[in-house]
């Protein structure tokens, strides 16, 4: 019996060997999201806190979150990124409650406690008393007093965070394979274009499962299909890293002037529909090959993603056990061409909270939310590909990312 399982053996326990099923409670369980933080979250993963251009100058900071816990990623003073604990040692206040500043020292504006940008506190207001009365007393020791600080890994740009000493260093976290294709799309220095900020109906991890189920993009986004960003016949396939928990799936269009009269036609496909301005839809050829799609997760929390020429990451964000939060930070490179600047910007309308392509994820989650109390001992099926956890090369008509991410999920939980 494992340690979570002994806690309930009717609910916490995995209906199969496999990770062809999953058990309805993962998503509506209450106790079992307060496990997530401790053996999730705060585990041996890197959860991604955000990008090193947002904090570019010393004391610049940035608040984010690793799963519930608030966390303060900032620039210090030699140049380094540190992740801290935005919670003050002494009565558990925010420190910053300001989603962006830039400080010298962080204090908590609560009894003014004062820590500088490594997490170290440096000063306690009243600490001798006043008038030789009060304070805090010769046995109050400052070093047991500072702020929790993660461990920080930058990966072209990207800002991990990690609680757990266990975690691998980030290039054998994600391995070799994928760690190129992060290389892939971010080949030069990134600028941010804007952010987007979606609240969602619905358990983190059904949006997590969403961005691994690679075959449902040609049947519920419509505009996908009908104008040839995705369709079940293009070149692509899915990739996964060795242990299954992060994946890649891609889609490559044919050759710039070659026939495309034999593609699949399914059930999604509008073709009486028609763009009165199709400028959006242009794709410039500027990472070396022919992907129009490129959806790449690491587990747990982000998602990279290259449609057309919109780049961008998307951190997801638990708040509570049926809802969640997605941002989306939207990139450009730096010496993006004010024309390239507009056809990015341009296609930023396919994604986000109302994108062309992204909408319908915003709300099926939450159909299954919704449906999912009913019963949460019934169980989803996860059959396409097979029951294994394998890479696909040239189809993409299958779940077996989705299956890792449960593998993941299961080995993290001890389930």
């Amino acid at each position: 019996m494992t340690e979570v399982a002994a806690k309930d053996d009717a609910r916490f326990i995995w209906p199969v060997e496999d990770t062809s099923r999953a058990p309805y409670w993962v998503y509506t369980d209450r106790e079992l999201y307060a496990l997530e933080q401790k053996h999730l979250f705060q585990g041996p993963v890197w959860n991604f806190l955000g990008l090193d251009i947002e904090i570019p100058n010393p004391g610049d900071y940035k608040t984010t979150f690793v799963g519930d816990a608030p966390i303060i990623m900032v620039r210090t003073m030699d140049g380094g990124v540190n992740a801290l604990m935005n919670r003050c040692a002494h009565k558990g206040s925010l420190i910053c409650y300001k989603p962006r500043g830039n400080v010298r020292e962080l204090t908590c504006v609560y009894h003014n406690w004062t820590f500088d940008l490594e997490g170290k506190l440096t000063g306690v207001a009243f600490r001798k008393g006043v008038g030789g009365k009060g304070g805090v007393g010769p046995e109050f020791d400052s070093n047991d007093h500072n702020l929790v600080r993660l461990r920080v890994e930058t990966y072209k740009g990207l800002v991990f965070g990690s609680f757990s000493q266990e975690t691998p260093g980030f290039r054998d976290y994600i391995g070799d394979e994928l760690i190129a294709s992060i290389d892939r799309v971010f080949i030069k220095p990134l600028k941010v274009l804007g952010y987007h900020s979606q609240m969602l109906p619905n358990n983190w991890k059904l949006y997590a499962e969403n961005n691994k189920d690679s075959y449902h993009a040609s049947l519920l986004h419509v505009f996908h299909n009908t104008f040839g960003v995705v369709r079940p016949n293009m070149g692509g396939g899915i990739k996964l890293s060795d242990n299954g928990w992060h994946h890649l799936s891609y889609t490559e269009r044919t050759p710039p002037n070659d026939d495309e009269t034999g593609r699949e036609k399914v059930r999604s496909l509008k073709e009486q529909y028609k763009l009165h301005d199709s400028s959006m839809m242009e794709h410039r050829l500027e990472l070396g090959d022919l992907v129009t799609n490129s959806i790449q997760t690491i587990f747990p929390n982000l998602v990279v993603q290259q449609i057309l020429n919109c780049l961008a990451v998307r951190q997801l964000i638990p708040r509570g056990v049926d809802s969640s939060e997605l941002i989306w930070t939207v990139l450009g490179f730096e010496d993006d061409a004010p024309d390239m600047l507009e056809l990015r910007l341009q296609a930023n309308n396919l994604v986000g909270p109302a994108g062309f392509i992204s909408m319908e994820d915003g709300c099926v989650g939450g159909f299954v939310q919704r449906a999912a109390k009913a019963d949460p001992d019934a169980q989803t099926v996860m059959p396409m590909g097979g029951r294994g956890i394998e890479p696909s090369a040239g189809s993409r008509v299958t779940e077996s990312a989705v299956r890792g991410f449960w593998k993941g999920w299961r080995e993290c939980m001890k389930i």
